[in-house]
């Protein structure tokens, strides 16, 4: 760790990123996701939900480490509000612009109609997780949840503070794990919203990562890669014996079921072994994917429907030639056309602080000019 950068992390978001273009390029390939039809060779890119839950785990940890540090306390609710208002909104309504532009004059989303007004208020305010609305793109609905989620945070660092971070994990995944059995027998639903509520213990555990880190270097002496390989062994062998429809239809219990394992694997990381995974989640490479990975997130979608549905397909069908030649075309544009999104919409929130500060910048710009 070095100040407020742990190496390796924008690597792994990269990557996270990389992966949800790469699941996008193949359900949209092979038609009737979860029923695939495709090779089975290709199957592992069925499980595109397993990177946003661990984006969760990232989201915990990242926001939670200064407060953990700092006895729990979040140093300014007001504060708080402007810089996660500050970082997300502006690439998030640009990419809602543009998305809102290729369902309306391209082509909509898949078994979605076109976006309507009531779409436009909805996901302008990110209510998407509450109200129901024809989505301009299909990745949105994680932004609503993970805006929802930092409004949680406050309360988490209050059970935090009061009761430890084990405490909290535990008060957070109780009810819902006895609203999964009790309420819906075991089988909860897999919908589009209300989705918040049980990812709550998702993020929670990347909380207390945080704790886990700030309460000193002793945690580094723990092996967290070989724990986040035992954690991870049975669900992954559950999710690979079931297939991609088993696991579409039980995102409740893997969401909560992955989660220890992505957080000792965030751990790992963090203690900085082994070094030679270190070092390649910070190469230059992945660290520069990463460092635009939330904008290759928030405009990707629109791009591989529009090249998948009005391109590929019409010529190619469905099979594997289509899927390279969507993967190549759809994410080689994606790519690109998020780097220069991330210029426009991401860096200059990430390296200013006010509009005041981006406005003094462009003066003295002029004047040197």
């Amino acid at each position: 760790m070095s100040g407020k950068r742990v190496a390796g992390l924008d690597g792994l978001r990269g990557l996270c990123a990389l992966y949800v273009l790469l699941f996008h390029c193949w359900a949209y390939t092979f038609r009737g996701f979860p029923r695939y039809r495709g090779p089975d060779w290709l199957s592992w890119l069925g499980f595109g939900r397993l990177a946003v839950v661990l984006f969760l785990v990232l989201s915990g940890f990242s926001l939670a480490m200064s407060a953990a540090r700092n006895g729990w306390r979040l140093g300014g609710l007001g504060r708080y509000v402007r810089r996660r208002a500050w970082r997300i909104l502006p690439a998030y309504w640009g990419a809602l612009a543009f998305s809102l532009v290729i369902a309306w004059f391209v082509v909509p989303q898949p078994h979605n109609p076109e976006p309507t007004a009531k779409s436009v208020a909805v996901f302008t305010l990110l209510l998407q997780d509450l109200i129901p609305a024809p989505t301009p793109n299909g990745a949105f609905w994680s932004i609503s949840v993970e805006v929802l989620l930092y409004g949680a945070l406050p309360l988490l660092l209050v059970l935090c503070r009061r009761f430890g971070p084990a405490v909290m994990l535990a008060v957070v995944t109780l009810p819902v794990v006895v609203v999964g059995f009790v309420v819906f027998d075991g089988s909860p639903p897999t919908g589009d919203n209300w989705l918040t509520p049980h990812l709550v213990p998702v993020f929670a555990a990347g909380v207390v990562a945080a704790g886990v880190v700030a309460a000193g270097d002793r945690f580094r002496r723990l092996p967290w890669l070989l724990i986040s390989v035992l954690a991870a062994v049975p669900v992954g062998a559950l999710i690979l014996h079931q297939g991609v429809r088993w696991f579409t239809g039980h995102y409740y219990w893997v969401d909560m079921a992955i989660a220890p394992a992505m957080t000792a694997f965030l751990l790992a990381i963090v203690s900085g072994r082994p070094a030679v995974l270190i070092r390649l989640l910070d190469s230059r490479p992945l660290e520069r994917l990463g460092s635009f990975s939330y904008s290759l997130y928030l405009i990707h979608l629109p791009i591989v429907v529009a090249i998948s549905l009005k391109l590929v397909a019409p010529r190619l069908g469905h099979g594997v030639a289509a899927f390279l030649v969507t993967t190549v075309l759809g994410g080689g544009l994606s790519l690109v056309g998020a780097w220069f999104f991330a210029r426009v919409f991401e860096f200059p929130f990430q390296r200013y602080r006010s509009w005041a500060e981006i406005r003094a910048t462009e003066d003295r710009r002029v004047l040197v000019g």
